[in-house]
């Protein structure tokens, strides 16, 4: 009786294992808001999913606050990969994320992306407690203050879509501040700074902005800020390269050498006795 070699069955077996492995789950796709994430009352704003060339389907879905993750209201399905707001308003802002559908499934959700409706409230006021020009290595602290009694404030660099830190207010002369900690400074945090303040019941619904506070760290260049919202590369459709096709052919023959022997085998065992 021909038996199958241990040593064919076990290449068989590993080269199976590595072309399931290559396929995998669908990857994530990538959703950004544009403009920004950051609008101002009765404002437009689209929301852009970001998925392969390959994706069929997309579903842009906002996430229920205070509800869990998995219970998301389904806003819009399908072809399109755009969620179009006409006005921001108080009950669009949230967490959104979205999926896209590729062969029947669906991948896996994105990120959340936070939208915010900006200046609801007055605005609070920025400072750096040891000056705007800083060396690399120290210490800073920026002040955020306001008179108004304000939850938390938010801290955020650049196009203000960028949250560097959200923090708890507490009291102080006669209105709330916190203290933003920038520990040691980097020459990477060097730009310019807004901070925002908020409150717990609706803690997407923003003040105006502070006045901008521009930080420089010593040895480096000012270099305009982008506008464009930065997201990650949208995942590609899996293409299996040439050595790839080479393994999928030889693991496609040696399945098949094996059917062929696994018969013989079978045909030989289940003669007749004499």
């Amino acid at each position: 009786m021909s038996v199958v070699p241990p040593s064919l069955l076990c290449l068989g077996l590993c080269l199976s294992q590595s072309t399931w492995a290559q396929k995998g789950n669908l990857p994530p796709p990538c959703i950004t808001a544009l403009p920004g994430s950051t609008v101002p009352p009765r404002s437009p704003v689209t929301l852009l999913c970001q998925g392969p060339k390959q994706a069929e389907w997309y579903r842009i879905s906002k996430v229920g606050s205070p509800e869990p993750m998995g219970k998301e209201e389904q806003i819009t399905p399908g072809k399109t990969n755009t969620l179009s707001i006409t006005e921001m308003t108080t009950d669009k802002t949230g967490l959104y994320h979205c999926s896209y559908q590729r062969g029947g499934r669906w991948s896996q959700f994105s990120d959340p992306l936070q939208l915010v409706m900006t200046g609801a409230y007055d605005k609070p006021s920025l400072s750096s407690v040891a000056g705007t020009v800083v060396a690399p290595g120290e210490n800073v602290k920026l002040q955020c203050f306001s008179k108004i009694n304000y939850d938390v404030f938010i801290l955020t660099k650049e196009d203000g879509d960028h949250i560097t830190q959200n923090q708890s207010s507490t009291p102080q002369h006669g209105g709330h501040q916190t203290i933003f900690l920038l520990n040691p400074v980097s020459t990477t945090q060097a730009g310019t700074y807004r901070c925002y303040g908020a409150f717990l019941d609706y803690p997407y619904v923003w003040s105006q902005p502070s006045d901008p506070l521009q930080l420089q760290v010593e040895g480096t260049t000012d270099s305009p800020s982008s506008t464009q919202p930065r997201c990650a590369t949208a995942p590609a459709a899996w293409r299996p390269s040439v050595e790839t096709q080479v393994r999928l052919s030889l693991a496609a023959l040696l399945l098949l050498v094996m059917v062929v022997l696994l018969a013989e085998a079978w045909c030989s065992g289940a003669g007749v006795p004499q």
